[in-house]
This record gives C-alpha cells, sequence and structure tokens, in this order.
C-alpha cells in the first residue's frame, strides 16, 4: 500500500469518527467517536510526517475553511421511460435516490451506491448530467451551502425493495409523479434530465 492510499484510508476513519460526533446519542459512543478522531489524527502525523499539534489546529472546525457539501444522486429511467424514486423516510415525499458526498469514494460510486441502498436496484453510472449550486435553485431554504451532482445511471441487475430507512421504492413516468421532497429534488431538474436522456445530449448543465 503506498503512502497516498494509507493517507486515503486515514481520511476516511477521521471522516467517521467525524460523523459519529454529529449523531452520537450519549457520552458513551462520544467518548468512542473522539478517541478514533484522535487516532486518526497520530496516524496522519504520523504518515504525513506533521506535528500533531499543527493537525489538531488545523482540524479545529471553528478553524476550517468554510466549502460548500456536496449531495450526489442517480437519475435512472426503466425500459417505460419511467423514472426510479424512493420515498424519504424523513418527510415521508419522494426524491431520485442520492445522498452526501463520503470521503474515499468516486462521486459516480456515491450515485451507485445510494441508488442500490435506497431502492434495491444496482445500476452502472454512465454520464454526469448536471452540477447544480442548490442556493440558485428553487430549493426550501437550509442553514447549509450545497452543490447537487446528477449522474445517468443504467438498471444492471437487482431487485425494487426500499431501503432501510426509505418507505418506499417505484418507478414513475414523468407526467403523474409523486409529491416531491423539494429539499432534495424538483419537478424542473427531472424534466431536464429526462430532456437530456432523451435526446442524448452530450453537455452537462452546470450552476
Amino acid at each position: 500500500m503506498t503512502a497516498k492510499e494509507q493517507l486515503n484510508l486515514i481520511k476516511r476513519i477521521k471522516a467517521i469518527s467525524e460523523t459519529g460526533l454529529v449523531y452520537a446519542k450519549d457520552d458513551y459512543d462520544r467518548e468512542r467517536y473522539e478517541e478514533l478522531q484522535q487516532i486518526s489524527l497520530n496516524l496522519m502525523s504520523h504518515t504525513g510526517n506533521i506535528p500533531i499539534e499543527v493537525l489538531q489546529d488545523f482540524f479545529m472546525p471553528q478553524k476550517d475553511y468554510p466549502t460548500a457539501k456536496v449531495d450526489v444522486r442517480g437519475f435512472v429511467l426503466n425500459d417505460k421511460d419511467e423514472i426510479l424514486m424512493a420515498c424519504e423516510g424523513i418527510d415521508g415525499k419522494w426524491s431520485i435516490p442520492g445522498g452526501w458526498a463520503d470521503v474515499g469514494n468516486t462521486p459516480s460510486m456515491v450515485a451507485v451506491r445510494e441508488i442500490e441502498e435506497e431502492t434495491g436496484i444496482r445500476t452502472k453510472a454512465v454520464r454526469l448530467l448536471g452540477v447544480y449550486d442548490k442556493q440558485v435553485h428553487e430549493h426550501p431554504p437550509e442553514p447549509f451551502y450545497i452543490y447537487k451532482l446528477f449522474f445517468q445511471c443504467e438498471i444492471i441487475g437487482g431487485e425494487l425493495k426500499p431501503g432501510f430507512d426509505m418507505l418506499d421504492a417505484a418507478f414513475f413516468p414523468l407526467d403523474k409523479l409523486p409529491e416531491l421532497s423539494e429539499q432534495r429534488i424538483l419537478e424542473s431538474q427531472l424534466k431536464d434530465f429526462f430532456k437530456m436522456v432523451k435526446s442524448n445530449a452530450s453537455e452537462p448543465y452546470f450552476d
């Protein structure tokens, strides 16, 4: 394993520990995730030959440079030109599958994994449809600044079934969409993607 590969694994461990700290339910969980975070910093210090004090100061949340969060989603059509969607457990509304980008995974890997986890359908990513700045589209307001990456994905197998945190999964025609979870997807975006896929438009949308 190269030093770069080792560092990527350490970054993944650090990201897992920080995610755990966000969602820790009790002091026991928090203590374990803090320990995991410290281990990752120690490993990073050793691998990168950087003093641990420097890393601790650099990664203090209040000193981090603010960056956009990244939401990755997959657009899938079946042979009837129906759109694959999942019903969100959080709000009971529908979206195309997706979620936050993960450290250590490429964007297309995230899209493919989220599709299978949320709907049971296995796919392959074939192209990028667009990169959206969420703030300039008609999504409801929220505290985070978010970029949204959308990939066209093709079905290669699997069986339609909702994931553990989804209420349902189904295919819908564009003219009979369910109530959309507009924090995640807009009807105008679905129409854009459908048109791009059916027309074989080659240029992805941006901004």
